[in-house]
């Protein structure tokens, strides 16, 4: 028999401030480190290093290691303003940038970021879809052999993996929830070592290292550049950890947040902004949800599945998404910070070596975005 739901009223919990009380404990946040910095960026990996070489390959996902903990390590110090140790916390890598570089740069820095995470929320589907459809595939060849053709499309997974997050989005604290948390680190943990575990087993079985020093042949040499660009956008992905080092969150929830709390704060009078309704079923736990979150988190996930199912091109996505973000969100902006926190004057030494070095990294920034912008395209048309 069905049973009418009750609906009540009620307030979620914030403190003074307006933002959303965080319960997160300290496995929480080594879990949500641990995802981030082992994410689906490492998928690509392997592919990067094919094109690149067994030179270049290494040598580049060492660059760009030591970047990012050069670039961890700036933003260390710009946690807390005035005092790196003693001052108050920034909540967020938004907020530090208002701090330290005013409400202009804050804009910019907000619209990159949200950009990225957003992207970052397409690339998941694609990932979540190739998996699947790799899964599939290879449970076919088993099956019917190496030679059956064992093609299968990917839009049934992608939207297969929409609706799931539908209702994942609506869970509230979700990045509090420690089980959650620990389960997503040891997923990162676990694909990893399979992706090591089969190359490790390919190599056994050909009984030799294959792959050469110059990479991916190509037939021609406009192409090899394209790949070459394209290789270093997907490792620039597979190190976003500088990002959200100051807001450890797995990557929509930071987007859920503002979006939420700015219409909060805009119309504080308005129902559909600001109540809370209580479900109640019989034999069914208590669900309370909010009519905004249930919208717009809604549209969310229906945007980014759409865009997935339109460009379901993981390796050029991917380095998309690392060129936009490597150099303005990585680079420019810790370093910019860190010259105010310890006052670092224009045209002495260590302002000459850091300048140096975010000039260098918008130039490979630059590079990776027309390398991956063009292999959309070819993708695409192709």
């Amino acid at each position: 028999m069905a049973v009418l739901p009750s609906i009540e009223p009620s307030n979620d919990s914030c403190d003074d401030n307006g933002l959303q009380i965080r319960t997160g404990t300290l496995r929480t946040g080594v879990a949500h480190i641990i995802t981030a910095v082992i994410g689906s960026g490492v998928l690509s990996l392997a592919w990067s290093v094919a094109q690149l070489g067994w030179i270049a390959g290494p040598l580049s996902m060492f660059c760009f290691a030591v970047v990012t903990y050069v670039s961890s390590f700036l933003l260390s110090d710009c946690y807390r303003y005035p005092d790196p140790v003693t001052g108050a916390r920034h909540h967020s890598y938004m907020e530090a940038v208002k701090t330290y570089l005013g409400r202009k740069q804050t804009w910019i820095c907000g619209l990159l970021q949200f950009v990225n995470l957003y992207g970052v929320g397409v690339a998941y589907v694609i990932t979540t879809s190739t998996s699947m459809r790799a899964i599939q595939r290879s449970d076919c060849f088993h099956k019917e052999g190496h030679r059956a053709p064992c093609a299968y499309g990917d839009n049934f997974y992608m939207l297969l993996f929409g609706a799931i997050q539908i209702a994942c989005s609506q869970i509230p604290d979700f990045h509090n929830m420690e089980l959650l948390s620990i389960l997503a680190a040891v997923m990162s943990f676990s694909y990893s070592s399979i992706g090591f575990g089969l190359g490790f087993a390919k190599v056994i079985g050909n009984g030799m290292v294959k792959g050469s020093i110059s990479g991916v042949h190509t037939s021609t040499t406009p192409q090899k550049v394209w790949k070459v660009t394209q290789a270093l956008g997907d490792i620039a992905f597979a190190y976003p950890y500088s990002i959200i080092l100051i807001e450890i969150q797995v990557y929509s929830q930071p987007v859920f947040a503002v979006v939420e709390r700015w219409c909060a704060e805009k119309f504080p009078n308005n129902g559909f902004v600001n109540s809370f309704y209580t479900l109640r079923f019989s034999l069914l736990p208590v669900v309370r949800i909010n009519l905004l979150r249930l919208c717009f988190r809604t549209c969310y996930v229906l945007s980014t599945t759409g865009i997935a199912i339109a460009f379901p091109y993981f390796n050029q996505v991917l380095g998309v998404l690392g060129a936009l973000n490597f150099w303005p969100l990585t680079i420019y902006f810790p370093v910019e910070m860190y010259f105010i926190q310890k006052k670092i004057q224009p045209w002495t030494r260590r302002w000459i070596v850091f300048q140096s070095f975010s000039f260098v990294c918008l130039i490979v920034t630059l590079v990776t975005l027309v390398g991956s912008v063009e292999g959309i395209i070819s993708a695409k048309l192709g």
